[in-house]
């Protein structure tokens, strides 16, 4: 997407075959491009949230399994050592963060490129199991942006019967925009094709505490590409359905079950249950790399809990100085506790947008698109 009217992914690999990404943890005040050059600092990038977001968390592992095989240290001399380098990289990576399945799913596609191969046959396919990842995650974010248009383009034409109304709006929750993804996005993805074909499209952005992804990230993206949005506090959602200034939610998700529980950035629960309350249509916007197929309830999805710091501090420019800077927001005394998801059941969701089709969130008709998965 567009950064100041210049076309950039969220990751990729620069001419000198340096993986380089946008660092998250520094916008939208600050754009700042990082070079990944160890898997250390693979890790550190997904741990520390200088990427986030399902999909790119996916992405940048599969290059971090590049990037482990290129950094193999030279005292490695036999093929047992240089595997059981792989392995320890490999376990790295996968301990960064718990919930997002695109993280482990990705490892899985990089496996069979290093596994019981030579090193030099090694880099050459993890590189291109890397960058086919990347324009798969990319494929995948466009095709959910076209399916779901036509859900917006349906309510759009619907509101200028009743209402003579023709801005669409709609509420997010997180970012789950093409800063979560190679390019494009999950639930901004039908956004900006909604945008691009000439609908009028108004957002309502959380600010998505912790860490303000909402107003730190989504609001960037839809400022860069020139799409109308205000940004509300998180607690205002309920608030404007009963008013009926949501017209449709859409989020995007870090992990789905086979039976259609999702979860997603904590507090995403609260506003389908909020959609369901008052008769909203409540989607989720994710490419096929973020279904668990092993699990039915979501009772089952590992919670990531993260550091207390994130909710007792707050970040933030400060005009005086023209700085980020950190700032407490409670007693020094006070302890806090951070769940970083939570899980919607599948009753609260109208419908999956997945980029083989749109389906209902339960068992069967999730399968009816994935039928592969239907022996697991």
């Amino acid at each position: 997407m567009l950064v100041q009217g210049k076309h950039y992914l969220s990751i990729w690999l620069n001419e000198n075959d340096v993986v380089q990404i946008i660092d998250q943890t520094a916008l939208p005040h600050q754009f700042r491009i990082l070079n990944l050059e160890t898997i250390d600092d693979v890790c550190h990038a997904i741990r520390s949230m200088q990427i986030r977001g399902a999909g790119l968390i996916g992405v940048t592992a599969a290059y971090g399994v590049y990037v482990a095989v290129k950094t193999m240290p030279k005292t490695i001399q036999t093929q047992e050592e240089w595997q059981a380098w792989m392995q320890e990289c490999t376990k790295k990576l996968l301990a960064t963060r718990p919930t997002a399945k695109n993280l482990a799913w990705a490892l899985d596609e990089q496996y069979s490129s290093w596994y019981n191969k030579p090193h030099a046959k090694a880099l050459i396919d993890t590189k291109k199991v890397a960058i086919k990842t990347a324009h798969d995650d990319i494929a995948y974010a466009e095709s959910i942006g076209e399916l779901g248009k036509e859900i917006i383009a349906g309510i759009a034409k619907k509101k200028n019967k009743i209402k003579d109304e023709t801005a669409v709006n709609i509420l997010t929750h997180c970012n789950a925009g093409w800063l979560a993804f190679t390019d494009y996005g999950s639930a901004l993805s039908p956004i900006y094709t909604a945008h691009e074909a000439g609908i009028p499209v108004h957002v309502w952005v959380d600010e998505t505490r912790p860490r303000n992804q909402g107003a730190s990230l989504t609001a960037w993206e839809l400022s860069e590409q020139g799409i109308m949005h205000h940004l509300i506090a998180d607690n205002t959602g309920g608030h404007l359905m009963q008013e009926g200034l949501v017209d449709m939610v859409i989020v995007g998700a870090d992990r789905v079950t086979r039976c259609g529980d999702v979860a997603n950035k904590i507090g995403t629960y609260l506003k389908a249950l909020a959609a369901y309350d008052n008769n909203i249509p409540f989607y989720v916007a994710l490419p096929s790399s973020t279904f668990d197929f092993e699990i039915c309830d979501g009772k089952h999805i590992p919670i990531e809990e993260r550091d207390a710091t994130e909710v007792e501090y707050i970040q933030g420019l400060l005009e005086s100085t023209n700085t980020i800077e950190k700032l407490r927001i409670c007693p020094p005394a006070t302890k806090a506790r951070n769940w970083a998801f939570d899980v919607t059941p599948a009753r609260l969701i109208t419908g999956l947008i997945t980029q083989r089709g749109i389906c209902k969130a339960n068992e069967a008709d999730i399968l009816r698109l994935y039928p592969e998965a239907s022996n697991r």
